[in-house]
């Protein structure tokens, strides 16, 4: 069922590739405050459990009047708990306003790769998807500021999700 959300989405996204060639594209980094559930070393044994810290990425994308779609690269590294998560997504968001507004809300949908690193756990990696929604800025008539919640679970046995908020700057070209 997983594995089929995942195709669906991404075939999805292709729908949405005339972004690329009718829309306008731009490129931006990503800043967050993120939580992962896995597990992590406690003494000598392993836990399951809560953990945040930073998150930090790129991402390149296209956006038309409706529509966006958006490559992610994600990396969330807490050295004190010794865990890495690297997510490599597609988003498609569906933005709730017309494209004259100045703040633009949105609400889609990622899938993805992921892959989850700790103490005493192998490294694992896998299809991750979820869920975001947030809004974006227009800051200048090239730059616009995303602030959104982004959501993702895996199937994975060490990791069951990531989950944070998201402050990102676009550059519109």
């Amino acid at each position: 069922m997983k594995k089929t959300l995942a195709l669906a989405v991404l075939l999805a996204s292709g729908a949405y590739a005339e972004n690329f060639t009718s829309g306008q594209t731009f490129i931006g980094l990503d800043l967050g405050y993120s939580q992962v559930k896995g597990y992590v070393q406690d003494g000598s044994s392993l836990v399951y459990e809560d953990d945040s810290d930073i998150q930090y990425g790129f991402r390149i994308g296209a956006q038309n009047a409706e529509w966006r779609t958006t490559f992610v690269f994600g990396y969330y590294d807490n050295s004190d708990t010794n865990q890495n998560v690297e997510e490599y997504l597609v988003t498609i968001d569906y933005f709730l306003t017309d494209e004259t507004s100045t703040l633009r809300p949105y609400i889609g949908a990622n899938v993805g790769y992921a892959n989850y690193e700790a103490d005493f756990v192998e490294d694992e990696g896998g299809v991750v998807y979820g869920g975001q929604l947030g809004f974006t800025v227009d800051l200048a008539p090239q730059v616009n500021m995303d602030i959104s919640y982004r959501y993702s679970v895996t199937d994975f046995d060490e990791l069951d999700h990531i989950g944070g908020v998201m402050l990102g700057v676009n550059y519109k070209f």
